[in-house]
């Protein structure tokens, strides 16, 4: 394929750089998206793909740098899936998510909010205190491979450290490799899950094996050995989530803690729990800043998974109910609640909110407040039924919500039907840098009724 020139304007959602061919008579033309440029640059490219309207291509040299531009700290980036953005100054990183957040409130919601928040920063290296590595031995590379997929493919980056995953975790990838390798059942082992947590005494790494065979005798003591050694703990999962199991050593346990409010919350590896807990913690004191619940309020939580919002509003609210689809994971949370004494102010509800209705909400009763934080799918038929409501019985709507929300896209078309359908104001949105060097863009926007 042949190389042409192109001066970049800006980023799209997963990073690229998005330039326009020039038409014959110099206007803009086709758009094209190229991997690894940067706003202001001016570069050639090799295109890959070919569309009518766009072209997807390869970056093959910078003329024109960007000041954006910094040295990526991992030697692995570029090849490594696990992140897109270490190419550019952390600071540019969060000015250009703001932008995809603003550009997808005014294309898709035709909103723009009346206030724009600080954004939300936290650790940019070592943050991410989830993870999952893929396994898989791969004798042209010399062995076992733990790590993430390489960029755009199925192939597993042959890494031996990660700059976004704690400095103990780093160091242990090659001894994971070492250890998996001398397992009966190497080739049994697709994936391992990371979890980092507090314990009763300090931090507590937890690594659960996906294991598609029982484990040898010999199998147990070398998990056991290396647990000691690296001071982790290991939990096996012979089948689906649902059967995973602690295996050594189990005299310990995870706890996910919110200082600020005094809670803390019991929780497996394979939970889902945010992958940036500084960062978690400051979302979850602004989110109970901007609800501002008070002490003689009811408040929902939708969405409420193992309580991280539900468990704070119940500190500062009258009652809370969280609601989630799951019964198992609403039985999990009214766990939570228990072990921080607060079940006598909240209580938990499962019901199915991609299908909510009107009628389902006007069941529990009126809410002074809300709070949604949904999955990237969003919360349309939450927002439709709020908007049914406005029409029957105006009054039951709760007088301000806030939207946490970890796909701006999803954001902003439910944006939309609050307020356009269901008479709120957009009174502000903001992002917070949950995946620093990610594309993810993660953002909260708070709605109040109209007068």
């Amino acid at each position: 394929m042949s190389q042409s020139l192109i001066e970049i304007e800006s980023l799209d959602m997963e990073a690229r750089g998005v330039g326009h061919l020039k038409n014959e008579d110099g206007t803009p033309g086709k758009v094209v998206f190229v991997e690894g440029a940067l706003p202001g640059e001016l570069v050639s490219f090799q295109s890959y793909r070919r569309k009518s309207k766009w072209e997807a291509a390869h970056l093959l040299a910078v003329h024109r740098e960007s000041a954006l531009r910094v040295k990526a700290r991992c030697k692995y980036f570029g090849t490594c899936g696990g992140c897109a953005m270490q190419h550019i100054d952390p600071s540019a990183q969060v000015a250009a998510k703001q932008r995809v957040l603003e550009d997808n409130l005014k294309h898709i919601g035709r909103l723009q909010p009346e206030m724009m928040l600080r954004p939300i920063h936290g650790p940019t290296w070592g943050y991410r205190y989830r993870a999952r590595f893929s396994v898989r031995n791969v004798v042209k590379k010399g062995g076992v491979l733990v790590g993430f997929h390489e960029r755009k493919s199925g192939f597993i980056t042959d890494m031996q450290s990660c700059e976004v995953v704690p400095a103990h975790v780093s160091a242990m990838l090659v001894p994971l490799r070492r250890l998996v390798a001398s397992l009966s059942i190497m080739e049994q082992v697709p994936q391992l899950e990371l979890a980092v947590g507090d314990g009763v005494s300090g931090p507590v790494t937890a690594l659960v094996m996906r294991n598609m065979a029982p484990l040898s005798q010999q199998d147990e003591a070398l998990l056991r050995e290396f647990a000691d050694l690296h001071q982790v703990q290991w939990w096996l999962q012979p089948a689906g989530p649902d059967s995973v199991y602690q295996f050594y050593p189990t005299d310990t346990r995870l706890l996910y803690r919110l200082p600020e409010f005094g809670i803390e919350m019991p929780f497996k590896p394979t939970d889902f729990t945010q992958v940036n807990h500084q960062v978690n913690r400051t979302l979850v004191a602004r989110a109970m800043a901007l609800l501002d619940a008070q002490p003689d309020e009811r408040v929902a939580d939708l969405f409420c998974g193992l309580g991280n919002f539900t468990l704070p509003i119940a500190t500062r609210a009258r009652e809370v109910m969280g609601i989630e689809g799951s019964a198992t994971l609403t039985a999990r949370a009214l766990d939570n609640a228990r072990h921080n004494g607060l079940v006598d102010k909240v209580s938990f509800s499962t019901r199915n909110l991609f299908e909510v209705t009107g009628d389902d909400l006007l069941a529990l009763g009126r809410f002074d407040r809300m709070l949604i934080d949904p999955p990237r799918d969003g919360a349309a038929a939450v927002c439709e039924a709020l908007a049914s409501l406005k029409e029957r019985t105006p009054a039951i709507l709760p007088k301000r919500i806030v939207y946490v929300s970890c796909s701006p896209s999803t954001l902003a078309r439910d944006a939309g039907i609050l307020v356009n359908q269901a008479g709120y104001r957009l009174r502000m949105a903001g992002v917070m840098n949950m995946f620093p060097h990610t594309a993810h863009v993660e953002s909260i926007a708070v709605f109040e009724l109209s007068a």
